[in-house]
């Protein structure tokens, strides 16, 4: 074992290849549901709040799972963890694709959730046995097929929910991931784990989980029916609650689940500031354009179906795909700081554009491509940083922590853009004014060039 831990197996093009086709089936599995959400409620003959739930229940799983994911990795092994969480993630599939009613579909989101804990998993691997140039690209190319997954999933889940079942747009990708597991687990040598003389920081995980858990329900069900403002005060000081214990238990703990000290690095905190920004700005833009194009084309919306956005938005999940593949390599060429400067332009433009350029379905997919790009590039730039300028035995942890923000990011972008759109409703309906998606789309870029500012406030820390 410590002759593994001096000289590495190197992996070769197939092992990456089996992480990314993963990855991509997993961003399928992902994604199937938001296009086919009308046919499962009227399949399952529930409310739309209740539907709503089903892609939900996946992100607070997800949200919650993916740090301790990350640091068992670190303790024991990308590799051995891995095929563990897919084992879960495949249950959940078949699942879901057998269930008969809301909750055994539930249930099987809810296992299905763990998957979020594969990319800082995958992330430990690629680090643990390729060196750090090739690590930054084969990162970056884990990422694209995650989100190409995504892509797919959307074009896939309509046409399969409709030539066969909605049940087998769960199985096909489950299938897939069953298949990429047993390749995974024959291909990858074995990554050794951490010793360590301590045991696991179980109070830190729970409390931890918690709080991820209490902030994540929170936003949801503020995204979905809303809350008083009372209820929404007591959430804030249940999660205020546990992040303090978390921080305390964390201060003394022998062998904390998050080395606070690795926190307090700027690499580190810099990108979680950055990555919180740029995904926020992004999962108002994702959640505003489909909206759009669904809206009565009776005055300024199109009238599409599920089937017509999809086609729509696949520009830009290509170029989300691209960008992925491309930020670490870009950040190594041309530095973090210009590929952040650039993405935070683009976007910020973008959107400013999008406030009186909005009634031609041209300029919405060249926004969504344009803005794919702009987040993609910088959130995978950060993303690789981070990987590297860790301790290697950190990688997991510290990559999982980037990824929950990314979904707190989108999650909390939705949330405004749908507030907003709600706020603009014609009277007496539920459509939005055409001026509430101007104001969705201006505060949309206002906080993309929010990223400037941070930029150079870290410019200025890094110089003092």
């Amino acid at each position: 074992m410590s002759q593994a831990a001096v000289s590495p197996v190197r992996i070769g093009r197939l092992s990456i290849g089996a992480l990314g086709i993963l990855a991509l089936a997993l961003g399928t599995l992902q994604s199937v549901v938001e296009p086919a959400l009308p046919m499962l409620q009227r399949e399952l003959e529930v409310s739309p709040a209740e539907g709503a739930l089903v892609g939900n229940t996946l992100l607070v799983t997800g949200a919650v799972v993916a740090p301790v994911a990350g640091k068992l990795g670190d303790r024991y092994g990308g590799k051995s963890v891995l095929v563990r969480l897919m084992a879960v993630v495949s249950a959940g599939g078949l699942l879901a694709g057998l269930a008969p009613n809301l909750p055994v579909l539930l249930l099987g989101q809810i296992l299905q959730g763990v998957m979020v804990g594969a990319l800082p998993l995958s992330f430990i691997l690629v680090r643990d046995h390729l060196p750090a140039g090739a690590s930054q690209l084969a990162i970056g190319v884990v990422m694209a097929l995650f989100t190409g997954g995504g892509m797919v999933g959307t074009l896939f889940a309509g046409p399969i929910a409709e030539g066969l079942s909605w049940h087998w747009m769960f199985v096909l990708p489950t299938i897939v991931i069953i298949a990429m597991t047993l390749v995974v687990t024959r291909l990858m040598p074995h990554d050794p784990p951490a010793r360590s003389e301590t045991g696991i920081d179980w109070p830190g995980m729970v409390l931890l989980s918690g709080t991820l858990l209490a902030f994540m329900l929170g936003l949801v069900k503020m995204t979905g029916d809303g809350m008083p403002p009372l209820a929404v005060g007591a959430i804030a000081v249940v999660v205020a609650a546990l992040a303090t214990g978390w921080v305390v238990v964390e201060r003394r703990a022998a062998s904390p689940m998050v080395d606070l000290r690795m926190l307090a690095k700027p690499a580190m905190w810099h990108s979680c500031v950055l990555t919180l920004v740029i995904t926020t700005s992004f999962g108002m833009v994702a959640f505003l354009l489909p909206q759009l194009f669904a809206v009565s084309a009776d005055g300024y919306g199109f009238g599409l179906g599920t089937t017509d956005i999809g086609l729509f938005l696949l520009p830009g999940a290509i170029a989300g795909a691209v960008s992925d593949s491309l930020g670490g390599v870009a950040a190594r060429r041309f530095g973090l700081r210009a590929v952040l400067i650039v993405g935070a332009v683009v976007t910020a433009a973008t959107m400013i554009a999008l406030v009186s350029l909005h009634t031609a379905a041209w300029q919405l997919v060249l926004a969504k491509a344009l803005a794919a790009i702009g987040a993609g590039v910088g959130t995978t730039a950060l993303l690789t940083r981070t990987a590297t300028a860790v301790e290697t035995r950190d990688t997991g942890i510290a990559t999982s922590l980037l990824v929950v923000t990314r979904v707190i990011g989108v999650a909390g972008g939705s949330q405004v853009a749908g507030a907003i759109l709600d706020a603009g409703a014609l009277p007496g309906t539920d459509r939005p004014a055409e001026s509430a998606f101007v104001t969705g789309f201006a505060v949309a870029g206002l906080v993309a060039a929010l990223s400037l500012l941070v930029v150079r406030i870290t410019k200025k820390e890094a110089q003092a």
